[in-house]
């Protein structure tokens, strides 16, 4: 039986063993956790796993519980110092992206890693999905020809948590280029078979969410609830998604300002060249509500393939024919079935030594061309975008 330890066990990484894990393959227990909230902690877990010890540090958890393989999942700012900390133990790893939120992590991260024989699988699910892999399958067997431009769409319809959980703390999370981004430009240049070489960007910050409200304020405490479209009331009424209960508010000091550089982004626009000599552009919403849209167009002398992982179909026009053609996958999966192939990839990471299908090479590439992009953005200039160096 694979023994597991944890090391911040969070709502996503909860949600990863207790669902898609145990979907998977159920023959695994969690037998250490390193996390200060240990009663939180618990109602994320099975019951079979009730019996794991909490321990006040890394060491003690792996030389006391001596498991087969290490999650982290603690918040994004811990992402770096933890996989710093573990990588010398040489066990399998399933690590939260972003891998890092500054250049200076990254660097560390970079340097840690570009040697070590410890396998790192980052949590990018996007690029595992069905439609996702069979995009890349038909671009690498000549569907587009020589893959010249890439679109990529993200609008978010349930943006709103950036601004009403810890998901607002910019300090935290870097932004939306490295909370949600991150994802987006991985698979982007999977598709492309390419690294991202340079970048520009634009973005809209504090015209929806954020303000002068009490940083603790919460819509059961605010004489403007019954007129504030936020409300759970108005949400439900609207229709309009989000938390449907008492939430922190989102016109909130706590969601930081613009001056400060500490909110969100609510939109953004990238323009980015890729090494193999294609170009790109890839828009994020995050207030837009009820209809979702990710996805991507790759288009080339010879077709277009493009997919929508909302409306859960791919789409393939040729250019010198009279066809086109749409394929559907099942539906219903997390992450539009990427957690599933996390999973099956991770065990087999610990039971046959397999390899991490994405990889920490993957996860600092994608931090490096977040990091471009958010300069950009914040400088107005076109930004190199540093290639990872191993």
């Amino acid at each position: 039986m694979i023994r597991l330890g944890v090391i911040g066990l969070g709502l996503r990484v909860g949600h990863f063993i207790r669902e898609t894990m145990n979907s998977v393959d159920p023959d695994f227990r969690v037998v250490g956790v390193v996390d200060p909230g240990e009663a939180k902690s618990r109602e994320k877990m099975r019951d079979c796993d009730q019996d794991a010890v909490f321990y006040n540090s890394i060491d003690e958890m792996v030389r006391l519980s001596k498991p087969d393989a290490l999650l982290v999942g603690t918040r994004c700012n811990l992402h770096t110092p933890m996989a710093l900390e573990i990588e010398k133990y040489h066990l399998p790893v399933f690590l939260e992206k972003p891998v890092a939120i500054t250049m200076n992590q990254a660097l560390e991260l970079e340097n840690a890693y570009r040697n070590s024989s410890t396998p790192v699988l980052v949590s990018f699910p996007l690029r595992m999905t069905p439609l996702h892999r069979r995009a890349v399958e038909m671009i690498r067997n000549g569907a587009v020809g020589d893959v010249l431009h890439i679109t990529g769409l993200n609008y978010v319809p349930y943006g709103t948590v950036y601004y009403e959980y810890g998901y607002r703390n910019y300090d935290i999370t870097g932004g939306l280029f490295l909370q949600k981004a991150t994802h987006d430009f991985d698979y982007i240049m999977d598709l492309a078979g390419s690294p991202i070489t340079a970048i520009q960007a634009n973005w809209i910050r504090g015209r929806v969410f954020g303000g002068d409200k009490p940083e603790d304020l919460t819509c059961a405490n605010c004489p403007e609830a019954g007129r504030c479209p936020e409300s759970p009331e108005n949400r439900k009424r609207d229709d309009a998604g989000g938390v449907l209960n008492d939430h922190l508010c989102v016109f909130s000091k706590a969601c930081g300002n613009v001056e400060e550089n500490s909110i969100n982004e609510e939109a953004s626009n990238s323009i980015f060249e890729f090494a193999n000599g294609a170009i790109g552009t890839y828009a994020q919403l995050v207030f837009v509500r009820r209809e979702g849209v990710r996805g991507a167009s790759v288009s080339g002398p010879k077709g277009k393939v493009s997919f929508d992982w909302y409306r859960n179909e791919l789409n393939y026009v040729e250019h010198h024919q009279p066809f086109s053609t749409t394929v559907k996958p099942g539906a219903g999966l997390d992450h539009f079935g990427g957690d599933v192939e996390l999973a099956r990839n991770f065990f087999d990471m610990i039971r046959n030594g397999g390899k991490p299908q994405s990889t920490i090479q993957d996860g600092l590439r994608s931090v490096f061309t977040c990091l471009a992009a958010r300069e950009a953005a914040q400088t107005g200039k076109k930004v190199i975008v540093r290639q990872v160096e191993w």
